[in-house]
């Protein structure tokens, strides 16, 4: 059968973020235009600087707090602005309206992980033996799905605003650089092809949970996790049969757009 259409479109789209991204030994991008941030994880070079600026960061952050009662919305940064002590045009420092609210929730949530890697690796179990990759990556792909839990009954208006065209690049360009933070906090130090296969793989599994997320309603998400888990085994098996990036990320997205769909979620 061939694949859905939202399976298709989900496929191209992380497709051609993946392959944006430069392999991880490679400095050809920064040599060529200096000005541009590095756009992947290296274990020879620092993380950049925080993307927002300080007057940013003090809105926003202020604004974060009221997410959960008025949603990623226009009156809640303006609240932002006033709890840190700016008058409401003050919002003007932030073009991209609403969208900055939620790129501000995608970037903590993603730098929020690395510091808590000896909390998250050592979390279950006794500790005395080392988890393999495969387990990392489940812990930190599941430590940043629970960042979503305070604003996850507002997450579905917030995948609408990033569902639009023009904010369509910052959105997959954030998903891309959330797998490969998770990927390089779980140890892979991979550098052939397998290194685009895993990230849009990995991309894939975590938008499409994030999206079964939205309309879970067990104790503590269980049914998410069970979901997450399945997702990333079945990726795992199929990878030594699927060759090709389109093969595998292209299997991983009809899969999870199936499962999704038969929970109910409109896709």
């Amino acid at each position: 059968m061939a694949p859905s259409r939202a399976a298709t479109r989900l496929t191209a789209l992380v497709r051609q973020t993946v392959q944006h991204q430069q392999l991880p030994h490679s400095r050809s991008q920064s040599l060529r235009s200096p000005a541009l941030r590095r756009s992947y994880q290296s274990y020879d070079h620092p993380p950049p600087s925080g993307v927002f600026g300080a007057a940013e960061q003090a809105i926003l952050s202020a604004a974060y707090r009221h997410v959960p009662e008025h949603g990623f919305t226009q009156h809640a940064l303006s609240l932002g602005a006033r709890d840190a002590g700016y008058l409401d045009i003050s919002t003007n420092l932030l073009p991209e309206g609403p969208f900055s609210l939620i790129r501000y929730h995608l970037v903590t949530q993603r730098e929020a992980l690395a510091p808590r890697t000896d909390f998250i690796f050592n979390s279950q179990g006794d500790g005395t033996l080392p988890l393999q990759v495969p387990d990392k990556l489940e812990r930190l792909t599941w430590e940043r799905l629970m960042g979503n839990q305070e604003v996850n009954h507002r997450w579905q208006e917030a995948l609408a605003v990033m569902a639009q065209p023009s904010h369509v690049p910052a959105s997959l360009r954030e998903l891309a650089l959330l797998a490969d933070e998770i990927y390089y906090l779980a140890g892979d130090t991979s550098v052939d092809p397998s290194w685009y296969t895993k990230r849009g793989s990995l991309s894939v599994i975590y938008a499409s949970s994030e999206l079964f997320m939205t309309n879970d309603r067990s104790p503590g998400f269980g049914e998410t996790r069970a979901f997450l888990q399945r997702r990333l085994d079945e990726t795992s098996k199929a990878g030594s049969a699927l060759g090709s990036v389109a093969q595998w990320v292209g299997f991983t997205a009809s899969a999870g757009v199936n499962v999704l769909r038969s929970k109910g979620v409109r896709i």
